[in-house]
């Protein structure tokens, strides 16, 4: 089996494969100071509730845009799993697609893993992936699964922090969909939900419009991430929503290399 190992600037999110299939996932808040056993005692407790062992565990990948992570995941897959973990993006796993940006090295992991799960979903057209997490990423995927560049902006919950620390009187709320769409609030808390979440899917529209003028071609319009099902009400914005994107991306990096899982 497969153990898949996303990490994020917010959460890292762990998956099990065997082949193609999801088996279970999990997640965790990210912390680049977490040691490998701390890891373990936390995942043998996960694996074993679901009915598999450590030992089901011959391979392991890892995609991560925290790099201070990776050395304690890499001594998690070596010490426990009895394998040497592969990295996304680091020889001997190439990304196997073209990154066609001024700055190809510079493009984060979860948005070429994302590409790379983006082409096996539409392998026909090009796609816009929508990733909502601590920012929030728009990325072209052409036909043929090359990553053409995108849009990185602040993400919900960072835009509704940065709102919450710069006013001193303005309360800390939970994002939700408000209930009604009215965009007029009468308290202080609905008028802060209304403000982020029809501002923010104002923007999308924005931004998904000029992106689909400026590609000049039908596309697929994806979406991931944490916050996505958050937005998922608002039918217009996306064709799907694929919310294990990024670790069905890693299983496919996988497979790429010709190993079995």
């Amino acid at each position: 089996m497969l153990l898949a190992i996303d990490v994020g600037n917010t959460n890292a999110k762990f998956a099990l494969f065997q082949g193609t299939e999801l088996l279970a996932r999990w997640r965790i808040a990210t912390d680049d100071r977490r040691t490998a056993d701390e890891y373990m005692v936390w995942l043998d407790q996960l694996l074993r509730i679901e009915g598999h062992d450590r030992a089901d565990v011959d391979a392991v990948i890892i995609s991560t845009v925290v790099p201070r992570a990776l050395h304690n995941l890499q001594l998690l897959a070596h010490k426990y799993f009895g394998v040497e973990a592969l990295v996304a993006g680091r020889e001997p796993v190439s990304w196997g697609i073209a990154l066609k940006v001024d700055e190809p090295r510079s493009v984060g992991a979860d948005r070429a893993v994302n590409a790379i799960a983006a082409q096996a979903v539409e392998p026909e057209r090009d796609k816009l992936v929508i990733s909502f997490g601590t920012a929030t990423t728009l990325d072209h995927i052409g036909p043929d699964g090359a990553y053409l560049g995108g849009i990185i902006a602040p993400g919900v919950n960072l835009s509704l922090e940065a709102l919450v620390t710069a006013a001193a009187k303005l309360p800390r709320i939970a994002i939700e969909a408000p209930p009604s769409a009215s965009v007029i609030g009468r308290t202080t808390e609905s008028q802060m939900l209304i403000g982020v979440y029809w501002g923010y899917v104002a923007m999308m529209e924005g931004l998904i419009a000029r992106m689909k003028a400026e590609i000049g071609k039908p596309l697929t319009v994806i979406a991931t991430g944490g916050l996505a099902a958050l937005f998922q009400e608002q039918a217009h914005l996306f064709d799907r929503v694929e919310p294990d994107l990024t670790l069905n991306g890693l299983m496919h990096l996988h497979a790429q290399r010709g190993a079995t899982i």
